[in-house]
């Protein structure tokens, strides 16, 4: 069981410490039942509001808001919501969805919503005005004692993508009568119709009169409504509760006039946390998916500097700040891997609610401060529940640089009060998120500021931009393949659950047959032997300088020759950066590697995505329809692992007739067959990512266009195949290659000089050697002739191969083809004059009935 999956037994492993509910006292003077299935009342407390328009609250357990809790049960509990709703929708609706979480006690929980769900950005209504931020909806909350929601994304149209069908996913602490959410879903759907919602709650506290509301609201609305909650239940009224709950906090004020706060035990230390640069504070403005990754990877380092603050504290609360609670309790949960304390997570609020020193009451006690934030409907007391009395030997208090302000600091302000109930107080501050003002210059995914469907493009007046509004954000590992996320976007969709794969000698009769295209099916996946995978270890040791080597040169040429890039004096570059596309898949590696360099060698952070080009149907529409969205289209630097006789350089070429702006020119790693001007290297050597198959490449598949999976505003598809990570090697291809760069950087800098200063022109001699060979050897279709080790290497892995071509003399570049070759039973003829290293010929006019020379099957294996 995960570390999520535990999430159920620690909230019972809590409450088995507290014998007696935690709602008893209002219960039982108020006459409060609390009604509904075994796991509510672990879930569930009760304590008394201070507001007049309604008597109790309830006080949960596991939401981090009044009732400390260890983070990972916060965490755990709102993630498995997230992956119930990724269930409920598939696998393709949730990477279109968009979760909306509510302020300010839902703000944690939607984001551990979007968590699970682990692919679609997030949003949180805000309380927080912010200048310069267009509002693009908002609401009242009907019981709140602060009313007014709203929403303030950063990108304009996060909440219009309803081109696509993408689902909006709702998320509140409770869903008790229905009408905030509903409120919000009606006023949402006049502004922004969508086909589908799910409301998310940690209880559905409906009663039996509200019950249908949800089934008549939707057919209102002419929208699916779904409704998704850890625990049912309702809570039943007595008659004259509100008057009854009134006397009772007037009377137990009476009883307990306000005391002096205790005086300061020690003095606040401040820690700095090295927030990741460009990543949000929270969902305010809109939270990505890479931001997330980008976190997860700044998290160890900054729960490390708190701990080494902490020492030797035994109970550790993280104490965060109102509307920011995901970034405390992420650092909470790090914070419990890096220390043996006891963490324990809560955040301050505007909630005014009784406290009660009684086992029995969900508030057993409460510090009160004044607001440190300058919030715009002015000062007003501010609280923290149970952290008074809870044991803590240290305090961490995380807020925002907004709220970092001289009343924070205050002799009554938090920091004081927590110093009175606590040997230490730690502070963290994580910098507040100021969306950047729209301007032409797009933005790189890599920095943090991530543009999601429409950023930075509204008032372009083309077509293509209008089209681009429809187009999800691109793919990010670890959600889609094993890169890192700021590795490479890819331009595609995720076709992993649809059935693709078919028999290799199936897939290639129906090609020859004109009865399929290869881009409609995918081959079953190459799992080689362990033979096999220890010739691809021994080949990429070897040849691993010889590829860092033509990587930076390739790197260094694009830098040198790219209008916005030339290096000052200083190192710095101007913006717009190139912005690196390489063609899925075999080109992604190499666009990894380039980017790689760029960053080692001159700090530079390219952006990098994938995309798909398809023999005889050209390149994906809408990718270059995406990327001219949010990027200056002659920025583009299309990279490919390798040339062949040059096929997929001219079908980009023609493909890009129809767009203006983008560079059709391609720049590979090695160029044997002479088909472009900017290259690494023109010799025909191994590349050892072209051995294998999706377990070099990020664990993605080969890309799909079909018809029936494609449609006019889809990116084309491809696999993540998850379940080969245990034999996956691209973070190792990539490391071993990397690990060369400071070896070969001077030879690159010569080679890339003299490149620079040559005749570069494309030769096609390649594609003249492809037309000889295949008159010569009968064949007639250049389609089938497959020149340079990697497409070789392809032939076998990929296709039925009739016979192999080696160039006499070649040596160790072709020791995992002649190992292929062998184990599928093909030969290999060498041959004196050739321009490549080798050339696999797929079998002619191919069916299952006949094979190579002797006409016996292909039997794969």
């Amino acid at each position: 069981m995960g570390e999520h999956g535990r999430a159920h037994e620690r909230i019972r492993e809590e409450e088995a410490v507290d014998v007696e509910w935690s709602g008893n006292w209002v219960a039982g003077r108020l006459g409060v039942e609390l009604v509904g299935d075994g796991e509510l009342r672990e879930l569930l407390g009760l304590a008394l509001r201070r507001n007049p328009k309604r008597a109790h609250l309830l006080v949960s357990n596991v939401l981090g808001k009044h009732v400390p809790q260890r983070p990972s049960v916060v965490h755990g509990v709102g993630f498995e919501l997230g992956e119930r709703v990724r269930d409920l929708l598939g696998e393709a609706e949730a990477r279109r969805a968009v979760v909306l979480g509510y302020a300010e006690t839902a703000t944690g929980l939607g984001h551990a919503v979007a968590d699970g769900l682990g692919v679609a950005p997030y949003l949180h209504s805000t309380r927080r005005p912010v200048a310069g931020v267009a509002q693009a909806g908002g609401f009242e909350e009907a019981h709140s004692h602060a009313t007014s929601h709203l929403l303030l994304p950063e990108d304009p149209d996060l909440l219009n993508a309803t081109a696509d069908g993408s689902p909006l996913v709702l998320v509140d602490d409770e869903f008790s009568t229905g009408n905030t959410v509903l409120n919000t879903i009606r006023a949402l759907h006049a502004r922004y119709p969508r086909d589908r919602y799910v409301i998310v709650a940690l209880v559905d506290m409906r009663s039996e009169a509200d019950q249908g509301r949800l089934a008549e609201f939707a057919e209102e609305i002419g929208a699916r409504v779904d409704l998704v909650a850890r625990a049912r239940g309702t809570v039943r009224l007595p008659e004259g509760v509100l008057e009854k709950g009134r006397s009772l906090v007037a009377a137990h004020d009476a009883d307990h006039a306000t005391t002096e706060p205790p005086a300061p035990r020690s003095v606040p230390v401040r820690v700095t946390l090295d927030w990741p640069a460009g990543v949000p504070d929270g969902g305010r403005h809109g939270f990505t998916p890479v931001h997330r990754a980008a976190l997860e990877a700044a998290l160890p380092a900054m729960a490390g500097r708190i701990a080494d603050a902490l020492g030797d504290a035994r109970k550790v609360l993280v104490l965060g700040f109102e509307e920011l609670m995901y970034a405390p309790l992420r650092l909470g949960t790090a914070l419990e891997g890096a220390i043996t304390a006891d963490v324990r997570y809560s955040t301050t609020t505007r909630s005014p609610v009784l406290a009660v020193d009684d086992p029995g009451y969900a508030i057993r006690s409460r510090l009160v401060f004044p607001a440190h934030d300058d919030p715009a409907d002015g000062p007003g007391d501010r609280y923290a529940y149970n952290v008074a009395g809870g044991g803590f030997d240290a305090v961490v208090a995380v807020v925002d640089s907004a709220a970092d302000t001289p009343a924070l600091h205050a002799p009554d302000g938090l920091l004081a009060r927590l110093a009175g109930h606590t040997d230490q107080v730690v502070l963290a501050v994580v910098p507040s998120y100021a969306p950047s003002p729209t301007s032409d210059a797009s933005p790189s995914p890599a920095s943090g500021r991530v543009p999601s469907r429409a950023s930075d493009r509204i008032s372009s007046p083309t077509s293509d931009r209008q089209e681009a509004v429809m187009l999800p954000e691109p793919l990010r590992g670890p959600a889609f393949s094993s890169y890192a996320a700021d590795d490479v976007g890819w331009l595609l969709q995720d076709l992993s659950d649809t059935p693709l794969e078919a028999p290799t000698e199936e897939r290639e009769e129906a090609i020859q047959s004109g009865g399929a295209h290869y881009a409609e099916s995918l081959p079953v996946e190459y799992q080689p032997s362990p033979q096999y995978q220890e010739l691809f270890k021994a080949a990429l040791d070897a040849s691993a300088t010889r590829i860092a080597r033509a990587v930076g040169t390739v790197t260094e040429t694009i830098l040198a020759e790219h209008p916005h890039s030339r290096l000052g004096s200083g190192g710095e570059t101007s913006t717009p950066r190139p912005v690196l596309v390489s063609l899925a898949r075999a080109g992604t590696p190499v666009g990894v590697l380039m980017r790689r360099w760029a960053q080692h060698r001159h700090g530079l952070d390219l952006p990098h995505y994938a995309v798909s080009i398809v023999r005889g149907r050209g390149i994906d529409a809408n990718a270059l329809r995406w990327l001219a969205a949010h990027h200056d289209p002659a920025d583009v630097v299309f990279v490919d692992g390798w040339t062949g006789k040059g096929a997929i350089t001219r079908e980009l070429a023609s493909a890009l007739e129809d767009f203006g702006g983008f560079n059709p020119e391609i720049a590979v790693l090695a160029d044997p067959g002479g088909c472009v001007r900017t290259y690494g290297t023109r010799e025909d050597f191994l590349i050892p990512s072209a051995c294998l198959n999706s377990t070099v490449s990020g664990l993605i598949s080969r890309t799909v266009l079909r018809s029936d999976l494609v449609g006019p505003h889809d990116f084309h598809g491809a696999k993540f195949y998850r379940e080969l990570a245990g034999s996956d090697v691209s973070g190792l291809f990539l490391d071993t290659v990397a690990a060369r760069f400071d070896e070969v950087a001077d030879a690159v800098d010569a080679e890339a000089k003299e490149l620079l200063a040559a005749d570069r022109a494309p030769t096609w001699e390649g594609w003249a050697a492809v037309e000889r060979i295949s008159e010569e050897y009968g064949i007639h279709d250049v389609n089938l002739v497959k020149p340079g080790v990697g497409e070789t290497t392809r032939v076998l892995l990929r296709r039925v191969p009739w016979k192999i071509l080696a160039k006499r003399g070649a040596g160790a570049d072709l020791d995992h083809v002649r190992l292929l070759a062998e184990q599928r039973g093909v030969p290999v003829e060498e041959v004196a004059e050739l321009p490549y290293t080798c050339v696999g010929l797929i079998h002619p006019k191919y069916t299952r009935g006949a094979t190579g020379a002797d006409g016996t099957a292909v039997t794969a294996k």
